[in-house]
Parts: structure tokens; sequence; C-alpha cells
């Protein structure tokens, strides 16, 4: 990891600054870039934040998202090429290989600025100038926060910034559940709470705010497209493009189908396959030793996380599917033994 003393000599009089995310951002990939961005913009910085795609709309009420810039190829792609042309320093946040921004990731590569990765994912592509990446961090969130205070600047945190920060840490922590909710993460939320940001809120806007049809939408796939493998303590669920179609799916509606199917007991191993066109999307989840990270970095151009991790597939739907459930027999002794692995009840 790069030392923040040098960090803070870049960004020791004001700079021209790009912050991007990954596609599709989540709240951890806007809540840490908007987060970043209002700080930087109250040290005097000029700040654009681009993002590769859109987002949810359940994420719009972070502060700073009116002025954010959606990448569209056809629409504004010398306008966002210029931005990180003239871009001093280029902060990329919540992604650790260029591949996970699109077209934008080769401007990025071959652009003159400084580059600076904040991110919490394994095996970083080494593309930045500065690096504080750290896998074993709950969100990149958490980094973001740390790096504020490792500047000296954590009394500029104040209720926006925080809840941005927030947002970020409470989605990828599973609201706090998953393994990777550490001391750590506690002692920063203590630290946001007096910054005034209010909890209940954030949870709210994020969770409590779905429309009627994505709530027939999650209908749908609980009851028609969901398929449990007893045999190898997996569960997964396949969506066509029709389907998406027919419940007028949004950006950020699929969002968490993935924690469903591993939410039934005894599973190990999940996966989420959406064909979004030019590509079908995956999620995979797990619970205990079983790497997804692994398995979607050997079978689908992915990784992530060692519990939580995505692929793609560029073939069709129906042979992708195959193509997984193939995969299963070489991996079911280790599914099978998994040690949080739960035998399902008797009938």
């Amino acid at each position: 990891m790069s030392t923040i003393s040098e960090l803070k000599e870049l960004l020791s009089q004001p700079r021209q600054v790009f912050i991007t995310t990954h596609h599709k951002p989540d709240a951890d990939a806007l809540g840490s870039s908007l987060g970043l961005a209002g700080y930087l913009r109250k040290k005097g910085h000029s700040v654009t934040v681009v993002t590769p795609s859109d987002y949810p709309n359940f994420l719009a009420w972070m502060p700073g998202n009116e002025e954010v810039v959606v990448y569209e190829r056809r629409e504004n792609d010398a306008q966002v090429r210029d931005i990180i042309n003239a871009a001093e320093v280029l902060f990329c946040l919540d992604f650790s290989c260029l591949g996970r921004i699109n077209e934008m990731g080769e401007y990025i590569r071959h652009a003159p600025g400084t580059k600076v990765l904040i991110d919490h994912h394994q095996e970083p592509e080494a593309f930045a100038d500065l690096d504080y990446s750290n896998s074993s961090a709950a969100a990149t969130a958490e980094l973001v926060f740390e790096v504020i205070r490792d500047l000296g600047d954590q009394d500029l945190i104040d209720k926006g910034i925080g809840e941005c920060l927030y947002a970020g840490i409470m989605t990828d922590t599973g609201s706090f559940r998953h393994p990777s909710t550490s001391r750590n993460v506690h002692l920063i939320i203590a630290e946001l709470l007096n910054a005034g940001i209010n909890l209940s809120d954030v949870h709210r806007r994020i969770y409590d705010s779905h429309s009627e049809q994505r709530l027939r939408f999650l209908g749908f796939v609980l009851k028609d497209k969901l398929t449990v493998l007893r045999e190898y303590n997996t569960a997964y669920i396949a969506i066509t493009q029709a389907e998406l179609k027919e419940y007028d799916s949004k950006t950020g509606d699929t969002e968490g189908l993935v924690n469903f199917a591993l939410s039934i007991e005894g599973i190990v191993f999940a996966a989420v396959l959406i064909d979004r066109g030019q590509a079908i999307k995956i999620s995979f989840r797990s619970v205990g030793d079983f790497s997804v990270s692994s398995f979607s970095r050997d079978h689908f151009q992915g990784g992530g996380h060692h519990n939580a991790a995505g692929g793609i597939s560029h073939d069709r739907l129906e042979p992708t599917v195959q193509r997984f459930l193939s995969l299963l027999p070489q991996y079911q002794n280790r599914l099978v033994t998994a040690p949080l692995a739960v035998a399902p009840p008797s009938a």
C-alpha cells in the first residue's frame, strides 16, 4: 500500500479531481465516491464524479448525486474523455481492475493524471500510481473514512458525507451481519454517529423504497425461478431478458436476489444468472470456506471477495446455466462438507 504522506502531498494544493467507480454502482460504490467527493470539495478541489453506467433510484438521495455524470457511450463519450484527460488526480473506487468500468477503463489507463486506487477486492490490477486497497476491509467506504482520518481531516466529515459512507458500510456488511463486520467497522460507525448521521433514515431510503412492480417481480422470482440442488448444497436463479421486460425491471431491482437463495437452510453456494442482452451477468455468494471468488475467476472471468463475487458469460443464458451446473460435481465434496452447511430438516 502507498503511504498516506504521498496522497497528502498530492492533494496539498487545489487539483482537478476525477472520481469513478464500477459498472452498475451499488451503495458502497456510489457512497464512497460521493463521500470522498464531498470531502475533497471542502478542501478546495474541483471534483467530477463519473459513473460508467446508471445506478438504482434508491441511491439518488446521496448528497452530490445531482452532479454525477453518467457515462453513455453514444451521448457523452467525448465529454467524459476530456474530463479524464484534464484530471490531475483520478480516484478509482470499489473496483480492482479497469475492465470493471467498460470503455472508461482504457481512457483511465492512458490518462496523464495520477491514479489513486481505493478498494477492498482481492487481487487488484497494477494500474494505479497510489494504491490504498485492502481486501480485509468490509467496504470501500470504510477505507475512504480511514484515508480522510489519516489525512488529519476527520472533522470535515459532516452529516452528508457521513451518511454516504455509512450507506456503503451498512450494505456491504449486510447490515453488519457478514463476517467482515470487524471491531474497526463499529468504531467507524460510532465516529459517523458523532458527525450526526441518521441511521434509520439511511436504512429506510435504501431498503424500504421499493416499487410495487419490484415486489411483484421478487415474488415471481422466488416462486418460479428458484432452483435448489440439495446434493450440492446449492441454489440458483436464472432470469431471462423477457422476464425482466415483463416486470419492467429497473436498475437495482435484481440487487440482493442472490442473498435470498443463500438464506435457505443448508445452502452453502448460491448464484443468480441474468440475461442482460450483451452478456450474462452472474452474482455468486457462499458461506464458510467455499471461495466464490476463486470459482468465478476460474470459470466466469470474474472475482471479488471470498464469499461474494461476480462473473460474466458471453454465451446465451441456457448454455451458461448448463455450464454452471456441469461444474458442480467437481466441487461436490467441498460443498457438502463445508463447515457452515446445515442438513435440511427431515420431512
